[in-house]
């Protein structure tokens, strides 16, 4: 697999890429909170920066990523990545700390151009035998960023400063652009001529979910699961800071053994895939994931919040996978790129909205009540898959008799 220049370059880049985002993330989450002194609105808006690029761009990203040359595009994404926290910096230095949130949205909105054209030249160019094994290295990447980025993110802010953090972060962009750049020339695409293919995709795949209901309910649950994710994902710090007692640079290590966490429950879920049918799967990582968002909201316990935070990890996979695998189940071979291209921006779009009115909510409320909140929607997507289930088994039994 890694005799094979594309899949070493690609890997390579993704590698720094996944470094700098970690390096800028955290710096720039703990370089607000100092600055305004722990404000939720503000923490809120830095994961709007980060996330709402996802649902924005990744159609528009996708399409571009097809039309234009991937070579091109990744180096040309990662170089003015590098160039925007350039831009940052010199904004910092001079007083004006919203431009971190600005050069947040910009460079996340680049990489929704990047990450498709990576897509493109794997199947280009790496034999399809070998196809699942490098998506697995690239989650794999991920993965571990995950685990990692945040004590690594969180130690050179602490040790160096946001000037510091920014510089490494513009250097680590501007070395993946470097080492995509000696990959061969893109091989020049015919033009296709069609200027009206994205939004007649996009459309055929909306009526196409709106007439299957098993796709709908899909939907549905997605889209709660979505803003139940966005509620509490701005608000960890304040787990850590007012329910635990703890100082800020203490959710590095919750992170890490969430991510953890992660890893194990997506080895035990590939084991038990085959054995467990997806509806089940997905409906009990949600009951779980909806038990743990409330524990977590109520616990000032650390062994106890650590405790949940991992079980919560453990299941994660069980609805990443359960909803993919529904997915891929219920849809036409034709449809799956398409219903795939409209099902996550719904996801993304209302997560996005549980990241933007998370802080609010906190405000006017509590920390325990976004949490409760969190938990019971997971709990009602939960509950609209059980019409599903009990589908399904009608259809199993029926099967047999018939």
């Amino acid at each position: 697999m890694f005799s094979n220049r594309y899949v070493r370059t690609i890997i390579l880049s993704r590698v720094l890429l996944q470094l700098g985002i970690w390096i800028r993330n955290y710096a720039v989450l703990l370089y607000v909170t100092d600055l305004t002194h722990n404000n939720p609105v503000y923490v809120s808006l830095i994961s709007v920066a980060e996330f709402a690029p996802i649902f924005l761009f990744g159609l528009i990203g996708g399409t571009f990523a097809d039309r234009w040359r991937p070579k091109h595009t990744m180096v040309w994404s990662d170089l003015l990545s590098g160039l925007s926290v350039g831009a940052v910096l010199l904004a910092v230095m001079n007083g004006g700390w919203i431009a971190l949130l600005i050069g947040s949205f910009i460079s996340a909105s680049l990489s929704q151009f990047s990450q498709p054209s990576a897509m493109k030249l794997y199947k280009r160019h790496v034999p399809a035998e070998q196809l699942q094994s490098v998506m697995a290295m690239s989650q794999t990447v991920i993965a571990v960023f995950t685990v990692l980025g945040p004590v690594i993110g969180t130690f050179i802010f602490m040790q160096f400063g946001i000037t510091a953090s920014l510089i490494l972060t513009a250097v680590l962009f501007l070395g993946s652009s470097l080492v995509l750049s000696s990959l061969p020339r893109d091989a020049e695409d015919p033009k296709s001529g069609d200027t009206g293919g994205f939004m007649q995709e996009l459309m055929a795949g909306l009526r196409y979910i709106g007439s299957n209901p098993s796709l709908r309910t899909l939907c549905l649950t997605f889209s709660l699961v979505g803003l139940a994710s966005g509620l509490t994902q701005p608000l960890q710090i304040f787990i850590v800071i007012e329910q635990l007692g703890l100082e800020k640079q203490s959710l590095q290590w919750f992170v890490m053994t969430n991510g953890a966490a992660m890893l194990v429950g997506g080895v035990a879920v590939m084991g038990i895939a085959k054995k467990v049918k997806p509806q089940l799967l997905l409906t009990l990582g949600l009951f779980v994931a909806s038990i743990c968002t409330i524990g977590i909201g109520a616990s000032t316990m650390i062994w106890l919040t650590t405790v949940l935070l991992a079980i919560s990890g453990l299941f994660y996979p069980c609805i990443h996978g359960g909803i993919q695998t529904l997915i891929v189940r219920n849809t036409k071979g034709a449809f799956i790129g398409r219903v795939s291209g409209a099902i996550t921006p719904v996801f993304m779009g209302m997560m996005v909205m549980g990241l933007f009115i998370s802080g609010y909510l906190k405000d006017m409320s509590s920390l325990l009540t976004v949490y409760v909140v969190s938990g019971g929607l997971i709990i009602v997507g939960a509950i609209l898959l059980l019409p599903l289930i009990v589908e399904k088994r009608r259809k199993a039994e029926r099967g047999p008799a018939s």
